[in-house]
């Protein structure tokens, strides 16, 4: 192992203590090492994971990924319903070959029209994905309103909870995709809000009768806020997208399991000095989140699990835990990957200690050629984090899998049209 150059010294001598091996079952594919292979491939294998075996060259893997697009799927989880609630909206999606300066006059290359919205995307992939979800939100009775609607029945959402209005419009959103970049910009227009007595006592019961998991997107916070605490005194776990700082957005992270955020999320939430000890501090306010989760585009993911206290673990500076990881994860691997420590005690300084492990996961390479659009790429990592919680997925496997599923939306144009299905040859390896 290489040694850090770094003023904490005194971490290079636990690092061994740090990383153990992940035991993954065997049906996760080329995780174990045969007989007769060196230590040294041995230590780089341990620390790191993937669906299959991060390490494999990107040929192989395509084959590999082939030959598993035969094998059978396993069961959906018994428990399969998930309850969202959120924003929908239509999506106006025009490419252009450069984003215009101002005053311009461009012509777009593609246009498309097609539904969008946090929820409602995040949940058109839970469907794809199998399980069955159940929508709670607002559109006008409008064309654009019915055509959302149709659009996520078509793909198995159920939409009997979401609200249709006689006043106002159904909300829309344009986006200019710049195809020389690869970035969209959105111009947004909301519809009304929906309010708490919208949603009616028995409908709200309705929808939350057998949820396995409960979905926020942030909006319409004070009807959220109602929902989320009906669903804690069931004991339905709570997932929060926490996309950007929104009024009423910290009475629902008090009453979230699990919160996946965007790269600046963490930090202006927190006022932390890094992104690693903004997880720390996050975990420390929010007493009840298992984990947290910040999705950092194609440098991948972080996500830092809290586990049982145990008073016999050495601290660790957390910034430099997730310096070790970064140097051990696997620069060369095509698909998602994942490195984890050990569960040891995280410490940040001036903020505080909580035991658990940190986890770096990396974004699929995807090749130039085939990146088209990277909207809605958040929406379904988290559609795929909601899947990979009701099949009871280990961290180490979660990562890869959502990476892939955000990775394959990349793929067409939308933050819809390239959502994968649950029998896609390049979700199989991940599922079996």
């Amino acid at each position: 192992m290489t040694a850090m150059t770094s003023p904490h010294s005194h971490v290079n001598s636990i690092s061994t203590l740090l990383f153990t091996p992940i035991s993954p079952r065997p049906r996760h594919g080329f995780q174990s090492l045969r007989r007769g292979q060196t230590q040294g491939k041995r230590s780089h294998l341990l620390h790191s994971t993937s669906s299959s075996c991060s390490t494999l060259s990107f040929g192989f893997w395509n084959s590999f990924r082939l030959r598993m697009s035969s094998e059978p799927l396993p069961p959906l989880p018994e428990r399969r319903i998930v309850v969202g609630l959120g924003m929908l909206s239509v999506d106006f999606l025009a490419t252009v070959a450069s984003f215009p300066k101002p005053d311009d006059k461009i012509r777009s290359t593609s246009l498309k029209v097609q539904g969008g919205g946090n929820s409602g995307n995040a949940l058109t992939c839970v469907a794809r994905l199998g399980l069955s979800p159940r929508l709670i939100s607002k559109v006008a009775d409008d064309s654009q309103g019915q055509s959302i609607i149709e659009e996520l029945e078509a793909d198995g959402v159920d939409t009997s909870y979401i609200v249709v209005s006689k006043e106002g419009n159904s909300p829309f959103t344009y986006l200019i995709i710049d195809e020389q970049t690869k970035t969209r910009t959105c111009i947004h227009q909301p519809g009304y809000p929906l309010a708490p007595d919208e949603v009616s006592s028995s409908n709200l019961l309705s929808a939350l009768d057998g949820a396995r998991i409960l979905y926020f997107d942030g909006r319409f916070p004070d009807t959220a806020l109602e929902v989320a605490k009906e669903a804690t005194s069931r004991n339905i776990p709570i997932l929060i997208d926490a996309e950007r700082l929104r009024e009423g957005l910290d009475d629902l992270l008090d009453l979230a399991d699990y919160a996946v955020c965007s790269a600046k999320f963490p930090q202006a939430w927190t006022e932390a000095p890094s992104i690693p000890t903004a997880l720390l501090s996050m975990l420390l306010r929010l007493p009840k989140l298992k984990f947290v989760i910040v999705t950092l585009g194609e440098e991948g993911c972080v996500m830092l699990e809290r586990t049982s206290d145990d008073p016999q673990l050495e601290e660790v500076d957390v910034d430099n835990l997730l310096d070790l990881l970064k140097q051990r994860k696997d620069d060369g691997a095509m698909v998602p990957t994942c490195v984890s420590s050990a569960i040891t005690k995280l410490r940040a300084d001036g903020i505080g200690t909580v035991t658990g492990r940190l986890i770096l996961g990396t974004a699929e390479k995807i090749p130039p050629s085939e990146l088209v659009d990277t909207t809605g790429a958040g929406d379904a990592f988290i559609g795929a984090t909601i899947y990979a919680i009701c099949a009871e997925m280990p961290p180490e496997k979660m990562l890869p899998f959502a990476a892939q599923v955000a990775a394959a939306n990349c793929r067409a144009l939308g933050a819809r049209a390239g959502l994968p299905r649950r029998s896609d040859p390049r979700m199989v390896p991940f599922l079996s």
